[in-house]
Order: structure tokens, then sequence, then C-alpha cells
């Protein structure tokens, strides 16, 4: 009797049962999607605060956003070395010292008796952070097939849209009936719960290399990504704070500048005897670096939006920090819920066909919001903010998707950190960017003899407008950026 060949569904549900993660695989990918939501809630916390820290610590506006530049600096300086470390070390081991960094920088921002212990509770918590999330695009990379990535980055795009947004609403109910410490004791619990999850539960996957490390490599990122990202924060500052040298925006971006070219460099050399740092060879992709610069863009304008509502909507309408939290709470849970919806529809469907209606989409809702006024309705800012991040949720998850798998296996966890560092650097320039041009509309306003709300309205149109051209570069980006990848440097020799 002759045997027919299944038919196409029949192989097709075939294929999926395969390649369907097991129970140990999915356990592993849950706790780091719960872990890197405790972490990246962290990230935003502290925007409510500032006030509330100024005034019980005695210190100034710019002294007090330290506790934010200081985390964000941490990320840029830490994450490049995160791609060595997740071939050194088991992912059980990086995942106990992620966590194990983060509780005690928790508790000891918790216990802090005044600004220098808790500017020191920060950095020690961004050192966990920074491994967390490559940590996690690794792991998932490396478990999760092909065909039902799309699917596991939507689950992700959840835990970086939602705990982001949480943040400063959690913040605000916490701060309007509790001290400010309480904001770390409540977090500290569930970051133990989930380290020690991890510790019970946690495998190892993917493969250790003994790569041995550069020494240099170290302080030249360091000196390099974290003097560009501390020049473009100090932007904003001498942007707002007339009294800020410009030397310190010069000064840092100078060296961060020959200490990165000087890191690129030695990269490069590096990589041909497999010692690199941070190597390099995952930009040969073409779907990766058209991924990582479309990234930069979109973290650009979602950061620089996230610090220009809450300038906008307490400076100029005058509404209290609990409900500007609460303001931009469904934007963000909006994007959570899109997530898995934008992720079946990757798969189906690929990245082109997601990234040019979303990035229209989230150019619109920049557009609209550079119409606001002084007298502009709460209502309308809420709706451009939902639709901003409608357009946000169905970018965020093509890029990773698409850029990540476009890297072989044996970059992918130098990929990640690529694009963790982008994303850092893209956040800090959209942060800069907004304040300076705030700032700068704002004191032409006010010379002018506009009252103060209404010049700081003209500076966030402004801001908004810019960042609206940036967000539009995506849809001509998203033309180079396809689930295939024609020219994988994969079949490039190991001392290419």
């Amino acid at each position: 009797m002759t045997r027919t060949a299944p038919a196409p569904q029949t192989a097709r549900v075939a294929l999926q049962r395969a390649e369907k993660l097991s129970a140990r695989d999915r356990t592993v990918i849950g706790v780091l999607l719960v872990a890197a939501f405790v972490v990246i809630l962290n990230e935003t916390i502290m925007t409510v605060a500032i006030p509330v820290l100024m005034k019980d610590l005695h210190i100034d506006a710019s002294t007090g956003q330290w506790l934010s530049t200081a985390f964000v600096l941490t990320l840029a300086v830490v994450i490049p070395v995160t791609g060595f470390l997740i071939q050194r070390m088991t992912t059980r081991q990086l995942f106990l010292l992620a966590m194990g960094l983060f509780s005690a920088g928790t508790a000891t921002a918790a216990l802090a008796v005044g600004f220098p212990m808790l500017l020191v509770a920060r950095v020690i918590q961004g050192c966990g952070t920074a491994v967390m999330f490559p940590l996690l695009m690794t792991t998932v990379m490396t478990l999760v097939p092909e065909s039902s990535r799309g699917r596991m980055m939507g689950n992700i795009s959840v835990v970086i849209s939602v705990a982001p947004a949480l943040g400063p609403t959690i913040s605000g109910l916490v701060l309007s009936v509790l001290d400010w410490r309480w904001i770390f004791w409540l977090v500290l619990p569930i970051s133990l719960a989930a380290m020690a999850l991890g510790a019970w539960l946690m495998s190892n996957v993917g493969e250790r290399r003994r790569v041995p490390i550069d020494v240099l490599s170290v302080p030249l990122a360091a000196l390099g990504f974290g003097g560009l990202v501390d020049g473009l924060n100090a932007i904003g500052e001498v942007a707002s704070g007339p009294g800020t040298s410009p030397a310190a925006i010069w000064l840092p971006m100078g060296i961060g500048a020959v200490a990165l070219a000087a890191f690129l460099l030695r990269q490069v050399v590096l990589q041909r005897s497999d010692r690199a740092l941070l190597d390099l060879r995952a930009l040969r992709s073409r779907v990766f670096a058209f991924s990582v610069t479309a990234g930069a863009f979109a973290f650009l304008a979602l950061l620089g939006s996230a610090i220009l509502l809450p300038i906008y909507l307490q400076n100029v309408l005058h509404v209290t920090p609990l409900a500007t939290g609460l303001l931009v709470l469904p934007g963000g849970v909006i994007m959570g819920v899109l997530g898995p919806i934008v992720g079946r529809l990757y798969d189906r469907h690929g990245p082109r066909a997601l990234l040019i209606p979303s990035a229209l989409i989230g150019t619109a809702a920049l557009l609209l919001l550079a119409t606001v006024t002084e007298t502009t309705s709460l209502w309308f800012v809420l709706a451009g903010h939902i639709l901003l991040s409608i357009g946000l949720a169905g970018v965020l998850t093509p890029l990773f998707t698409a850029g990540l798998s476009a890297v072989p296996d044996r970059y992918t966890s130098y990929g990640s950190a690529i694009f963790a560092t982008v994303q850092q650097v893209g956040g800090a320039a959209g942060t800069a960017l907004v304040v300076t041009l705030l700032a700068i509309l704002s004191a032409a306003g006010r010379a002018a003899g506009v009252a103060a709300a209404p010049a700081a309205a003209s500076g966030v149109r402004l801001a908004f407008l810019v960042a609206a051209c940036v967000f539009a570069a995506i849809v001509v980006l998203a033309v180079f950026i396809t689930r295939d990848e024609s020219a994988e440097p994969a079949a490039l020799p190991a001392h290419a």
C-alpha cells in the first residue's frame, strides 16, 4: 500500500508540537520575566519621588536628578559587559548575581539615612538591572524556536511597557500615604521572593565558553558609554539651569567619544581571536543593524515622551503627581495587552507588515501631542498617549524579534547587549533632546514677556514635533527589516 504524503496542515501541526517548549524551559523564561518586571519597574519609580526627596534630604533639583541619572549611567556602563558575562557564567549564576545585587541595592535604599547612601544604593540596583535584560533576551533566543519567537517577544514587551508605566503610579500612591522609603520596602520582598524562586527553579541553558576577559576593554567601555550618556543627561541640566557650565556637556562627551572609538577599535581587533568583550560581528547582519538603529529611535521617542508628558501635565496643566501617574497608566496597560497580540501577528506576517503601520500611528500620535496648549483637555492628552502606546506596541516587539533572530547563535548574547546598550543611549538622547527644546523655548517665551504656562507649552509642542520626525524615520528603516536574513554572519569563520 502506498503511503501518502502528510497534508500541509497536518505537517504544520506536527512541527508546532515538536517545537513546543518543555516545562523546564517555560519555567526558566517565566522566572526571568517575573524578575525582569521587578527590576524594570524600578527604572521609573523614582520620577515622582524626586520632589519629596528634595525636601526630606535637603537637596536641590539638579542633585536629586542624579538618583535617576546614576541609575541610567550604571546601565550604560554595565550592559556592554553582559555579553561577556553570559558567555562565561551559567544562567543560574547570572540570575542570582543580578537579583542579589538588585535586592542589596533595594535594601540599602530603604535604609538610607542621607543622599550619598541612597545614590550608592541606586548604583547597586542598576548593576543588577543591567544584567537582567540581556540575560532574558539571550535565554529566549536560545530556547524559543523561530516560529514562536514573536509570541514570546510579545510577552516580553508586556514587561518592558507595563513595568515603566506602573512605576510613577505606584510611587505616587505610596507617597500619598507613606514615607518615600516605603517605595523600596514594598519592592524588597518581591525582589527576594523572585530570587528565591529562581534559586529553586532556575536551570542552566545554552553552552558556556571560557572567553578570557580583556582588562583594558572594561574601563574603555565604562568611559565611552558612561561619558556619552552623562554628557547627554547634562544637556538637559545646562538648558534648564543657567548656572550649569557647558563644560558639563562637552567634557564627558569628548572623553566618551574618544574612549568609545578606542573601545570599538579594540573589539574589532580582539574579535579576530574570539577575545572581544563585546563582539561586534552581530552588526554584520543587515536586519540586526537596521533593527538596532530603529530601536534607538523608538526609545528616544518613548523615554522622551515619558519625561515630557509629566512635565507638561504638572507644570502647564497643574495636575498632581498622583493624577499624572494615573493618566499615563492606561497607555502602558494597553501596550501590555497588545504585546502578545502583536507577537502572534509577527509570527504570521513578519516584521514589515507591523512596523510600517505602527510607526505611522506613533508618528501621528506625536504630531497630535505637538498641538497641545495650556488649555488642552486631559482627555485629548490621554487619547494621544494611548495612540502613541499602540504605535510603540507594534514597533518594539517586531524590532526585538527580527533583529535578534537575524543574529547567529554564537553572537546572540552580544547582540542582546548591543541592543540594550543602544536602547539606553537612545533613551538618554531622547531625554536630553526634549528637555533642551523645552528649556530653550520656555526661556525664549519668558524673555518675550509670555507667561510661564504658555511659554512651557510652546516648548512641549516643539519637543513633540521633533520626536515625531525622529519616529517617522522608523518607517524608512522598516523597509529594510525582514524576517529572513539573506547573508547571515553565521557563515563567517570564527576568526574573521
